[in-house]
């Protein structure tokens, strides 16, 4: 896995306000994105590696979700994550 303990760590202060709050949906769906372009990049070099191709398939509905979740609850924390991230949307 790329991501070490250091690197969440710092996912989680920057998205999450706190090294801690692992829950907040922002600093979950930075985490995601991060093993998503990880994940992608694996399969560019290995095409036929179909159990990470149903991974990253897995990360992208999990990731939607929270998006959509945050969508309904609070648009302008969405905006900002979207534009944050570089999300197309």
């Amino acid at each position: 896995m790329l991501l070490n303990a250091e690197s969440k760590k710092a996912i989680f202060k920057k998205h999450g306000n706190s090294e801690t709050n692992t829950g907040y949906s922002e600093s979950q769906i930075a985490m995601f994105t991060e093993r998503i372009n990880h994940l992608t990049e694996h399969l560019k070099v290995k095409k036929k590696d179909f159990s990470t191709q149903r991974s990253l398939i897995m990360l992208v509905g999990k990731r939607r979700s929270l998006l959509d979740y945050l969508h309904k609850t609070d648009i302008t924390r969405y905006r900002a994550i979207i534009s944050e991230l570089g999300l197309r949307k």
